[in-house]
């Protein structure tokens, strides 16, 4: 066990802490809207700019305390890293919720559903990962965890970009609207990986 002669700054830990149980709520209303879609679509698409918005938020607060605090937990490089990749699940949740709009989405098939649901289970994953990281605790199994659901998100992104190819019918741009949406989604759960990296790395040098 190594000896820790600066003192633990728990103001970097609970944010980081909010800015994961965000990133599960803002997945949690992603897979609300997919399966109720259309019903409480309006309502649910400013919950998740909500969200959204909150994430910015944190990342600034962390990027605030970056700067007033002399002794940081751990490398300010890395403080800053894991904030911005947290954010970059919210946002990337919140662009495939308004992609829905923009591209005048009538139906949600399943597939979507599935992959919204895989950004979901990653974003518990993460949020059980960085729940551990003040003590620099070991979170590897739900790490591991995590990128077995990212292989899954590339599964149903190639599953149903194939299916769009051999059923997309006469409408080239509904193939062209589908494959975006759903490279999209994967992105997001590409955008959980990211951090997971980030997180495995501050663990490694910190161990």
């Amino acid at each position: 066990m190594r000896l820790r002669l600066t003192p633990e700054r728990s103001e970097f830990y609970d944010l980081f802490s909010r800015a994961s149980q965000n990133a599960v709520e803002i997945a949690r209303l992603l897979v609300e809207l997919l399966e109720r879609f259309p019903e409480g679509t309006e309502e649910l698409r400013a919950r998740i700019k909500q969200c959204e918005h909150l994430g910015d938020e944190l990342t600034h607060a962390v990027v605030t305390q970056i700067n007033k605090t002399f002794v940081t937990p751990f490398d300010r490089d890395d403080i800053y890293r894991l904030a911005t990749a947290l954010d970059d699940i919210c946002d990337f949740v919140d662009e495939s919720a308004g992609n829905f709009h923009t591209y005048g989405v009538t139906e949600v098939p399943a597939r979507a559903r599935e992959l919204g649901r895989v950004i979901l289970q990653a974003t518990r994953k993460l949020d059980e990962a960085v729940q551990m990281l003040q003590g620099f605790k070991d979170s590897s199994v739900h790490l591991i965890e995590l990128r077995s659901l990212e292989d899954e998100g590339d599964r149903l992104l190639h599953e149903s970009i194939a299916e769009l190819f051999r059923s997309g019918g006469d409408d080239p741009l509904d193939v062209i609207r589908w494959k975006d949406i759903y490279e999209g989604l994967e992105e997001a759960v590409d955008s959980c990986e990211n951090a997971a990296d980030v997180l495995e790395a501050i663990l490694v040098k910190n161990r």
